[in-house]
């Protein structure tokens, strides 16, 4: 039953009525990377500063100072239905003091059902057509850092990624786009964050096969083709601001508050017709520089009640600790879609290596 809801809510996203600019265009690239991030709820535009940069400010590259780092990441969604995984690498070049990413991302569902094909032409039911097929939604970024002019307080990141989404023999679209990050770190030991999502928007080109889509029934058809093939992601605005407090000689706190903007209205606490935005919040508890511990809150929405039709607040709260050892750092968070949402609840699991830790 929960994949044939899924199917539904999958094929009424993507197949029904044609618009060029979709809110939630290619969202599998907004969950973000790292298990360390995710626990904070995102609070990391500021202070990620690691090979899982370009997920959340390709800026903090800069931050790899030694050698190379590597990471991957594997989380399932709605008891294992859906996959996300996350792999990526990134090394300092030694000609211009800049460094160089690439990354690898993957969400897919399996085995969903096929009813396209269940009624035919007279209306008969036959169960024996029902098929299944899988949904995967793939990107790779290339992304490079540096300082302009040389300054140690600035950094600058681009992302280029391309983006490539199939819906088994239905459909499959490309896609192409730029990010763009800033990171300032200020003498007073605060550090600003910005990065644009989709700067000069994502440009997706779809293409449909009519031939397994549609059913006619009764003369009937249904699941027609969308008329235009073309889809626009529109930009998005990450903003944070971070500090770190030494609380003795072994314990150190780093919070970081922010602000997500969309441009399109949607059911964040603050929208308006032209951007809607949404505050987050998160913390981590750093114990040597080995143990973490970690808290945060985003998402932040207005929902209406389905039982007595009363409007109120909903947020994602997430949690997570951290092992470092060496070079080597063992992320874990969880998370749910919100207090007043679904009871399921996601676990993200991330490993990172930094071999300029384990030569020094």
């Amino acid at each position: 039953m929960k994949k044939i809801l899924f199917s539904l809510f999958m094929f009424y996203g993507i197949f029904s009525e044609a618009q060029i600019v979709r809110k939630y265009s290619n969202e599998f690239l907004n969950i973000g990377a790292g298990a360390r991030g995710l626990a904070m709820g995102g609070a990391v535009i500021a202070n990620q500063n690691d090979v899982y940069s370009p997920m959340w400010n390709p800026a903090g590259l800069i931050g790899v100072e030694r050698d190379w780092q590597a990471a991957a990441m594997h989380a399932e969604y709605f008891e294992s239905i859906a996959k996300y995984d996350y792999i990526a690498f990134a090394k300092p070049l030694d000609n211009n003091g800049g460094v160089f990413a690439i990354s690898l991302v993957r969400l897919g569902v399996d085995n969903i059902l096929n009813t396209t094909q269940l009624i035919d032409s007279e209306g008969n039911i036959d169960y024996d057509k029902i098929t299944s097929f899988s949904q995967s939604d793939y990107a790779a970024l290339i992304s490079y850092a540096f300082r302009p002019g040389g300054d140690h307080r600035l950094s600058v990141g681009v992302n280029a990624k391309m983006v490539y989404r199939n819906v088994g023999k239905f459909a499959n679209g490309f896609g192409f786009g730029f990010d763009l990050g800033v990171l300032y770190n200020a003498d007073n030991g605060i550090n600003y964050g910005a990065m644009l999502r989709d700067a000069t928007t994502t440009v997706n080109f779809w293409k449909v096969n009519q031939a397994e889509l549609s059913a006619v029934v009764n003369g009937e058809e249904f699941n027609p083709a969308p008329t235009d093939n073309l889809e626009i992601t529109m930009p998005k605005l990450n903003l944070g601001l971070s500090k770190n407090f030494e609380l003795s000689r072994d314990l150190e706190l780093l919070p970081e508050v922010g602000l997500n903007v969309d441009f399109a209205k949607t059911a964040a606490v603050i929208s308006t017709d032209f951007a809607s935005i949404t505050p987050y919040a998160g913390a981590e508890l750093k114990f040597q520089d080995m143990i973490f511990v970690r808290l945060g809150v985003n998402r932040f929405q207005t929902i209406t009640d389905i039982e007595d039709l009363k409007r109120k607040v909903s947020f994602q709260p997430s949690g997570g600790i951290g092992i470092k050892y060496q070079g080597l750092t063992l992320d874990y968070a969880i998370t749910n879609s919100g207090i007043g949402g679904s009871n399921f609840f996601s676990n993200f699991f991330s490993l990172k290596l930094d071999m300029g830790d384990f030569r020094n």
